[in-house]
C-alpha cells in the first residue's frame, strides 16, 4: 500500500507551468510546522535585504530581539540579532512540537549526544523551546507554544507588537504594524 498522495491542496506552490503564476503574500496567523532561524550581526540590513531581494515582508518585531519575516504560506524566517564576535552554527531551523513533547527530547538528545541541549527556555513570544546542536553543528530548536495567558508578561509583549486574541482567543495580527516593501 502506498501511503503517499496528492496534496497540493495544502502547498501555497502553483502547479509548475507557462500560466503558473506566484501565490499573494500570505498574511494569515498560524501555527508554524518548520521555520528558518537567521542569526544576523546587523538586524537592519538583514531585514532590508530579505525584504526588498528576496520579496518577503515584516509580519512583526518584537525590537532589537527578533523579525519574523514571511512571502507565502509556510515560507517564515526568523532574523535574530548576535555579537558580530559570535561563532554562528551553520545553520539553525525551527521543528514545532506541543509541551509534553519537550522532555523526551532532552532525554533522547543527552542520551545520545550528551551536552548537546540546553533549554527549556520560555520565550516572550510565548513559546517554551529547546536548544539542540546536532553533529554536523545545526542548531535545531524545538519550539512549544504555550497556553495563552492574556495577563502574562508574554501576552504583553505581543500586545506591544500588535497582536491581539481573537474571540477564540487565538492570536491574531493588526496590520498596521507590519511592514511591507513589496507586494
Amino acid at each position: 500500500m502506498n501511503e503517499n498522495y496528492p496534496a497540493f491542496e495544502v502547498s501555497p506552490v502553483p502547479i509548475p507551468g507557462p500560466d503558473a503564476t506566484a501565490p499573494p503574500l500570505f498574511r494569515g496567523l498560524y501555527g508554524m510546522p518548520m521555520f528558518v532561524t537567521i542569526p544576523t550581526a546587523d538586524l537592519a540590513e538583514s531585514t532590508e535585504f530579505w525584504i526588498d531581494a528576496l520579496g518577503f515582508f515584516e509580519l512583526f518585531s518584537i525590537p532589537g530581539r527578533l523579525v519574523h519575516l514571511r512571502r507565502w504560506a509556510f515560507q517564515d524566517v526568523l532574523l535574530v540579532p548576535v555579537d558580530r564576535s559570535a561563532t554562528l552554527p551553520e545553520m539553525t531551523v525551527s521543528f514545532a512540537c506541543v509541551l509534553d513533547q519537550l522532555d523526551a527530547v532532552v532525554e533522547a538528545c543527552t542520551q545520545i549526544r550528551p551536552g548537546s541541549v540546553t533549554g527549556p527556555h520560555t520565550r516572550p513570544w510565548n513559546s517554551v523551546e529547546l536548544e539542540i546542536h546536532t553533529p554536523e553543528n545545526a542548531r535545531v530548536i524545538m519550539t512549544a507554544a504555550r497556553p495563552y495567558d492574556p495577563d502574562s508578561a508574554e501576552a504583553a509583549t505581543l500586545r506591544a507588537v500588535g497582536i491581539e486574541p481573537s474571540e477564540q482567543n487565538e492570536p491574531r495580527l493588526h496590520t498596521s504594524t507590519n511592514r511591507s516593501r513589496t507586494t
